[in-house]
């Protein structure tokens, strides 16, 4: 290894949510590339917390805690508590269908409904924070899956470093899966190499906001808006 001067990233929490369709105890493809990434933090003295959202009874809805509206259980609270208490947000998910599996869209939904929170400084509540995701299939899918999970984390406040999603795929339809022996999936230059990557331009920019503070409110405090402010705003002119 080059001498570098290596940064330290041991002030970082990292909070891996895997939407697979199975319960715990069940084996997981895609938990078995995100331990990849898991331990590459926890090599980097991160504190990392992995969950599966199905182990979860998490209610459809977008209010904070949708009992409030009738629902008989919702642990949506807890788990928006982890999200909230990390600097970055891991989402991995299977492909079905060429999409994210709808336990994918149940956490983004249940994200997005909390989207209209505020921090401290007036911002939206995921200001701050970073995103990424990995994917995992036997059928094509990575990049779209990719691109709707990262395009989602950012509309709602996420900030989305360089090559932030990683995956692996086999052949098309039926046959090994990822950690399956034979799919020789654990050598693949190209999936280690993205996966690592990932891994750390995630660290890079989580140990970057919070040197910083996360982001200048200076034109962005949903707050401060409300309040009559407008920076170098003005409503444009009709002609």
């Amino acid at each position: 290894m080059k001498n570098i001067n290596r940064p330290s990233f041991s002030n970082l929490k990292a909070l891996y949510i895997n939407c697979t369709l199975k319960n715990s105890g069940e084996q997981s493809h895609t938990e078995g590339l995100m331990e990849v990434s898991i331990k590459i933090m926890k090599s980097e003295n991160v504190s990392v917390e992995y969950l599966r959202l199905v182990d979860y009874d998490i209610a459809y809805g977008l209010m904070p805690d949708m009992k409030e509206q009738g629902k008989d259980k919702d642990q949506w609270p807890d788990i928006y508590q982890k999200v909230i208490d990390a600097d970055i947000l891991i989402i991995g998910t299977p492909i079905w269908l060429g999409e994210k599996s709808s336990i994918a869209t149940k956490l983004i939904e249940r994200l997005y409904g909390m989207s209209g929170e505020t921090n401290q400084k007036g911002q939206y509540v995921y200001y701050g924070k970073v995103g990424g995701c990995v994917v995992t299939g036997n059928e094509d899918g990575i990049k779209h899956c990719a691109m709707g999970i990262l395009y989602a984390l950012q509309h709602l406040g996420y900030s989305i470093p360089p090559q932030a999603d990683c995956g692996w795929i086999g052949e098309a339809g039926p046959g090994p899966s990822y950690l399956d022996k034979e799919s020789g999936a654990k050598n693949n230059e190209f999936t280690n190499r993205n996966t690592t990557f990932m891994t750390y331009n995630m660290l890079h920019l989580a140990k970057m906001l919070k040197t910083n503070n996360g982001y200048n409110s200076y034109g962005n405090s949903r707050n401060d808006w409300d309040d009559g402010t407008r920076w170098n705003f003005e409503n444009p002119e009709y002609r």
